[in-house]
């Protein structure tokens, strides 16, 4: 009996790690409360990471002395656990992987980052485009050398479980690198933003301030021009001294007043640019020691290096995390949908996820959203809406699918008069909204729509939402414009356009141009801007900050000029009353409706596509119902359907 014991422990201690790896799920979700990793790495390293996320948001919250930090476009996050893994993800450049342990890919519908959660901090490699992100979510517009400089002085960033460091020089990190020959010292492979601002010469500062966006360098990697380092500095400055309220009335001066550069800093920061600059080099200076300090300590292994100079408490025991199993074929799926926003990795993620789709026990709703994307790319939205009614048939309350369904809607309306799914496309956004309040973009798809039902109202109010999630859009307030002049508040849409056609973003400024020039005829006619008018609708996914062959081709031919609009010179009349009869002949239908002693015809060309308030779908054998209508009168007793809303 000992001897059978004695065996059956043994064979149980060999097979119980096996036995505990089998039923241990290979891919986790760990969920904070604004933030999602999605992990092979096991519980502990991905609960670290959705905690060093929440940290870096209650910094830059801090930082800002904002209650309220908007993240307005889902963010997921990706940590494998390996570099092999990694390297299998990362984007080639030139032929070869990324050095850095994350990458981060930017979107219209969503952003991505990707961690090899191997090396130490991996998710350092990613602090300079999250704070380009949560300045674009949180501060209003403002210049190249403010951005720059703050996220150079993110990107400094360095966390433990209860304080955060900023301040020392950021481009440190990144200029060691250790060589894996046995013992060696760490070899200097770029020079530091210290060194680069240690030269005798410096760009004037009103030079600096006037830099447009074309001039920055947004290439993440070592930052190693004097635009950065001065950028830099001067933000370090301006936080530690405390100077930002005067940094928001320059930025009211030479933004709306358009008061010049050289002026706007006399009169906000109370001295002239030239003392501003020394005083913002005598600061360098005093701190140049520290830099010095930092620079002869750092080593691979070392966390805290010298050199910072500011604390910020961020203990995590106040965050908490959720843990949920992920099935392996769903994981790929997930993993293979962001793949495909990476250009070179596209066909080979199509091909995988068409392969997988095919076998019964590998497919899910993810492989056909993730394939109806990649066919949105292309413009084949036939490819694409059969994918997505393939997702949906799959798992109908993945909002991404509901999103995906409304966006295909929109693309296909863009240049046509009618606009087919009007109402099931709004119904998508809802629901799509429902699951994710702050999404920004389909707010913005939601205006758009309501105003092409007729609803001024009820579009102002979610345009006014998605602006309010990302102040610096400047489509979101080009779309504005345009419900303005429906709405014919032209003084409001007049000074609107006035600002909008100076736009960093050429198509946004032509258009605005096009429309000032139009503006009288618009305003005499009250004329209601048909969608096709706006040139800046949101865009495919493929166009977007983090593919790369897609910004070459727009960097090397101009913004094509939108087609010219539109316009169906009725106004929207508003009515309410009592629905007597419908008559079908599909797909069109005539409405007898009563209101008062008036009885109006009212036809819909096409019921199923027609808008719907208060009913899932259109029915011919409606009457005898209030209801209250929008519609574009024809003659005095007739006219076309906008939209109808049951009672």
């Amino acid at each position: 009996m000992r001897f059978r014991a004695g065996s059956f422990l043994f064979l149980l201690t060999i097979l119980s790690p096996n036995l505990l790896q089998a039923s241990e799920p290979s891919w986790i979700r760990v969920s904070s409360a604004h933030f999602s990793v999605l992990t092979n790495a096991g519980e502990k390293k991905g609960r670290e990471v959705a905690l060093r996320f929440e940290q870096m948001r209650i910094v830059f919250a801090q930082l800002f002395n904002k209650t309220r930090v908007n993240l307005p476009q889902p963010l997921d996050i990706i940590a494998v656990k390996s570099e092999g893994d990694y390297l299998r993800l990362v984007p080639p450049q030139n032929g070869k992987s990324d050095s850095l342990p994350g990458f981060f890919l930017s979107g219209e519908d969503r952003n991505y980052i990707v961690l090899d959660i191997s090396a130490d901090d991996s998710w350092r490699s990613v602090l300079h485009p999250l704070a380009h992100l949560l300045l674009n979510y949180n501060y209003p517009p403002t210049q190249p050398w403010f951005d720059e400089g703050f996220a150079e002085y993110f990107s400094s960033l360095r966390l433990d479980d209860k304080q955060a460091q900023l301040g020392g020089d950021p481009e440190l990190a990144l200029a060691w690198k250790q060589t894996l020959m046995g013992g060696a010292q760490p070899v200097r492979t770029s020079r530091s933003l210290t060194e680069i601002l240690g030269a005798p010469a410096w760009l004037p500062v009103q030079d600096l301030f006037a830099a447009k966006h074309e001039s920055a360098n947004y290439i993440e990697g070592p930052h190693q021009t004097l635009f950065d380092a001065e950028s830099w500095m001067i933000m370090h400055y301006l936080l530690n001294k405390d100077k930002l309220s005067e940094t928001g009335t320059y930025f009211g001066l030479v933004e709306v007043q358009k008061m010049s550069v050289e002026k706007a800093i006399q009169q906000a920061y109370g001295v002239s640019p030239q003392q501003f600059q020394q005083n913002v080099k005598d600061y360098f200076h005093s701190l140049a020691p520290l830099f010095q300090a930092q620079d002869n300590a750092k080593r691979p292994d070392v966390t805290d290096a010298g050199g910072q100079t500011a604390r910020i408490d961020v203990p995590v025991a106040n965050v908490g995390a959720s843990v949920q199993p992920i099935a392996e074929p769903v994981a790929d799926a997930l993993v293979q949908e962001m793949s495909l926003r990476i250009p070179e990795r596209r066909d080979q993620a199509i091909q995988h996820l068409q392969t997988a789709a095919a076998d019964e026990k590998n497919d899910n709703a993810i492989r056909h959203r993730a394939l109806a994307w990649a066919f949105m790319t292309k413009k084949d939205f036939e490819a694409a809406r059969e994918q997505i009614g393939r997702a949906a048939e799959l798992d109908s309350h993945d909002f991404w699918v509901r999103y995906y369904a409304a966006f295909i809607k929109f693309k296909q309306a863009e240049g046509k008069t009618s606009f087919q799914g009007l109402s099931n496309m709004i119904q998508d956004l809802r629901l799509v909204l429902d699951a994710s309040p702050d999404f920004a973009q389909a707010y913005d798809m939601l205006a758009l729509a309501r105003l092409e039902g007729g609803g001024i109202n009820s579009a102002l109010q979610s345009i006014g939402y998605a602006i309010q999630l990302a102040p610096r859009s400047q489509v979101y307030l080009l779309h504005k414009a345009q419900i303005l002049m429906a709405a014919k508040k032209w003084d409001d849409a007049s000074a609107l356009l006035e600002r909008l056609k100076s736009s960093s973003d050429n198509a946004v400024a032509l258009q605005a141009r096009q429309t000032l020039q139009d503006f009288p005829t618009i305003k005499k006619y009250g004329v209601l801007p048909e969608r096709s008018q706006a040139p800046a609708s949101p865009q495919l996914p493929a166009d977007s900050l983090g593919d790369s062959e897609a910004a070459g081709d727009a960097e090397a031919s101009p913004t094509p000029a939108p087609a010219t609009p539109t316009y169906d010179k009725r106004k929207v009349e508003y009515l309410k009353g009592r629905l007597l009869a419908v008559d079908c002949a599909k797909p069109s239908a005539v409405l007898t409706v009563a209101s008062g002693t008036r009885k109006l015809k009212l036809r819909t060309a096409d019921y199923t596509a027609l808008t719907l308030i208060g009913a899932d779908q259109f029915s011919c054998d409606w009457k005898n119902m209030p209801v209250t209508i929008n519609y574009k009168a024809g003659g005095r007793n007739d006219g076309d359907l906008v939209s109808l809303e049951l009672h």
